[in-house]
């Protein structure tokens, strides 16, 4: 590197202060180095998304050819026979009725734990929360699973019984069969569980990022701390806050060993949320693809090459709305 300075100034002259120092970065062995590893490391990181995305794509010709169009358009989904039916809309449908009800779950409590954490937990109590919420993102999705079936799935049943009985002017609150359990509603509370720490993340360290001074300008004019948090915080966060939603929206779209476990999968658009029934992309996959036939396999493929360009529109979508400048406080 080298740094362009002003010649000396002669007495009796002033000093420029509108010219400012000239710094010449220069590439050095190591820095040329580094920067080659960097290549190959972001290289084998769309090699490896390219390699994956071409093997769908690949394996999908054989069930797209048999099936049509009727494959995004039907939703029966039936591997084994003579004639086997490919229609991926139920557990599409399924697949985003668990994961809006995950991020229905997830948002509130993950707003306001950020906000506890940030704004009103003491210092010494702030890594213990830290902590407490980090530790759900790391515990192994089987264990929510097992968690949701045994305990959940007994434990909700009155909570299921009174929405069915009391919100039944709500379409997906209505179960005529009086059956409640292994349910879209049950995988979707258990799901929004899981997603819970990175929504809480995301939206922590955004709103860490908030203008302090704002923030003490709006309690010295006479303000209080939730006006605080509603004028200032809250907008100032907004962009980090959705990208957080869209990013654990991906990851709920993703789940399968805790939906495997609970859901009653028919692979069937199920409009009652409260019933057994319903599909799921993830568990359906990992529940047929080492016992259906090779074009059932392909079917699968598809279903899996859907659910990879879901997620990575929603993480794209995501990524952009967290770059995004955030809101101005004046």
């Amino acid at each position: 590197m080298t740094v362009t300075v002003q010649p000396p100034v002669r007495a009796g002259t002033e000093l420029d202060t509108d010219v400012p120092l000239v710094l010449n970065p220069g590439r050095t062995r190591a820095d040329r180095v580094f920067f080659a590893a960097l290549m190959v490391a972001s290289g084998i990181v769309l090699l490896a998304i390219g390699a994956i995305l071409t093997f769908l794509i690949i394996y999908s010709v054989p069930a797209v050819h048999y099936a049509g169009a009727s494959i995004i358009t039907s939703q029966h989904f039936a591997a084994l026979g003579n004639k086997p039916k490919f229609g991926l809309v139920g557990v599409l449908v399924g697949t985003v009725m668990i994961a809006v009800l995950a991020v229905c779950v997830a948002l509130p409590v993950s707003i306001a734990a950020a906000l506890m954490i940030n704004e009103y937990a003491p210092r010494r109590a702030r890594r213990l929360l830290t902590a407490v919420i980090d530790l759900l993102a790391v515990l192994p999705s089987l264990l929510y699973g097992i968690w949701g079936l045994e305990v959940l799935n007994s434990e909700a049943y009155n909570v299921t019984v009174w929405l069915s009985h009391h919100a039944d002017f709500i379409p997906l609150f209505r179960e005529p069969d009086a059956t409640y359990g292994h349910s879209i509603f049950l995988c979707g509370i258990v799901v929004g569980i899981m997603i819970i720490p990175i929504v809480t993340s995301v939206s922590r360290e955004v709103m860490s990022q908030a203008p302090r001074d704002a923030c003490e300008a709006a309690l010295a004019l006479g303000g209080t701390k939730w006006g605080m948090v509603t004028d200032v915080i809250l907008p100032f966060a907004r962009n980090g806050i959705l990208g957080g939603v869209l990013l654990g929206l991906g990851r709920a779209l993703g789940e399968t060993v805790a939906v495997l476990l609970i859901l009653s999968q028919t692979n069937l658009v199920h409009s009652h949320i409260l019933g057994p029934g319903g599909g799921d992309i993830p568990a359906l996959i990992a529940n047929l693809f080492t016992t259906v036939p090779q074009l059932g396999k392909s079917a699968l493929t598809v279903a899996g090459l859907v659910l990879f360009a879901t997620i990575l529109v929603i993480n794209f979508v995501a990524r952009r709305i967290v770059g995004r400048p955030q809101v101005r406080i004046t």
